[in-house]
């Protein structure tokens, strides 16, 4: 595979979508406010914890990507499969963490409108993203990543 040809050629970059799907949601929040969260809840405080721990999933995710000598970033070459740390137990900490921390957000700004942008987020992150990385991971790497996918699961 040439250097061009060696990545998953995947839909979007996955922070890009991420953001547009904040700033969407964010601005139908400020068009038309739907509050998720009741009046009494500490929503501030739980959304930031959940938040904290979606970003500290990322991170300890891309640190373990970047230790084991690969690359994060989905336009460039894999170099290796990665199964350890939260790639033990997901296949995609990452997204997991995105995703984490739109409910986190969601629950910080008492916005209905960030639960919902979670759905066109997980659509394009599972057949734009993740169906392409999982296909070029195969085809880059045959049956060790056939044995690894077997072994843990996708999302948890």
């Amino acid at each position: 595979m040439s250097d061009t040809a060696d990545t998953a050629n995947v839909m979007i970059r996955p922070p890009i979508a991420w953001a547009l799907a904040v700033l969407a949601a964010l601005a139908l929040h400020w068009l038309m406010p739907l509050p998720v969260m009741p009046a009494t809840a500490p929503a501030g405080w739980v959304g930031g914890a959940v938040f904290a721990l979606a970003f500290a999933l990322a991170v300890w995710a891309i640190a373990t990507i970047t230790r084991a000598g690969s690359k994060v970033p989905t336009n460039r070459p894999t170099t290796t499969i990665v199964d350890t740390g939260p790639y033990r137990f997901t296949r995609n900490p990452i997204y997991l963490g995105m995703f984490l921390g739109l409910v986190g957000l969601a629950i910080a700004v008492d916005s209905l409108w960030l639960l919902v942008a979670l759905v066109p987020f997980a659509l394009v992150i599972r057949t734009g993203v993740v169906a392409r990385e999982e296909a070029y991971l195969e085809r880059k790497f045959g049956d060790a990543y056939r044995r690894y996918r077997s072994r843990v699961r996708r999302w948890l």
